[in-house]
């Protein structure tokens, strides 16, 4: 039986092969690199493919100064997505997800790169989640804490919002740091739980129209295809 870990180095590095087998990973695309222990396999195996030749001409939009750096060590080239050679568009976005329910609805944001995760992802024609078994869930809500990003300035304010919408809140406070961690963006991180599952395409909306809320960790727009390593070895996928 595989541990965890090495369920995420099988879905890491099994997703890119299999994407590759079916051309959504090709030489001289635009591709959207994911943030998180599952993803960094997935990083790592985007690099072999070009340090092989197997992959030629990638340009990488990143989603946090961990993948950006990963990629700087692996010698993977990374734009802006605001720079002429992506131009506001991905042709594939590939990431993890801290829970994936049936429909294919995410939360993500448990490494508080939410926000760059979901400009990536919702600006890729073709989005993949990958993760291990332990993150398949019946429904969202509940369990996962869910992240918003919030400007601090207006934290007690949205706080009472959100609580009105019968969330649970706590600030997230960093590890090995005082106090509250602190978003690549320059943002705080309010983590979520609700009694009862929720409608997470209904509560995306909700929760962005809440003044001083940046983003939230529902991924609901851009549905994906899912791989999903279990401990037995087999590599599952869904909508591929």
């Amino acid at each position: 039986m595989l541990s965890q870990n090495e369920q995420k180095e099988l879905v890491g590095k099994g997703s890119i092969d299999a994407l590759v087998e079916k051309g959504l990973i090709f030489s001289g695309m635009k591709l959207g690199l994911g943030t998180g222990s599952t993803a960094m396999h997935a990083v790592k195996r985007v690099a072999e493919l070009i340090s092989n030749g197997t992959l030629k001409d990638i340009k990488v939009a990143s989603t946090s100064f961990q993948t950006t750096i990963a990629c700087e060590n692996f010698g993977i080239p990374v734009y802006s997505l605001n720079s002429p050679q992506l131009n506001g568009e991905l042709d594939l976005a590939i990431d993890g997800a801290d829970e994936v329910a049936p429909s294919g609805n995410v939360i993500k944001g448990g490494g508080a790169a939410l926000l760059n995760e979901k400009i990536v992802a919702y600006n890729a024609k073709k989005y993949v989640i990958i993760t291990d078994e332990s993150k398949v869930v019946s429904g969202l809500g509940t369990k996962f804490p869910l992240p918003v990003e919030i400007i601090d300035g207006a934290r007690v304010s949205v706080v009472k919002k959100l609580e009105a919408l019968g969330a649970k809140c706590t600030i997230r406070e960093g590890v090995r740091k005082c106090g509250p961690v602190i978003t690549d963006n320059g943002n705080q991180i309010v983590d979520c739980l609700w009694q009862n599952d929720v409608d997470p395409e209904k509560m995306e909306d909700e929760l962005n129209k809440i003044v001083g809320v940046v983003e939230n960790g529902f991924f609901t727009k851009n549905k994906p295809i899912v791989f999903v390593a279990h401990a037995d070895g087999k590599l599952e996928s869904r909508g591929l």
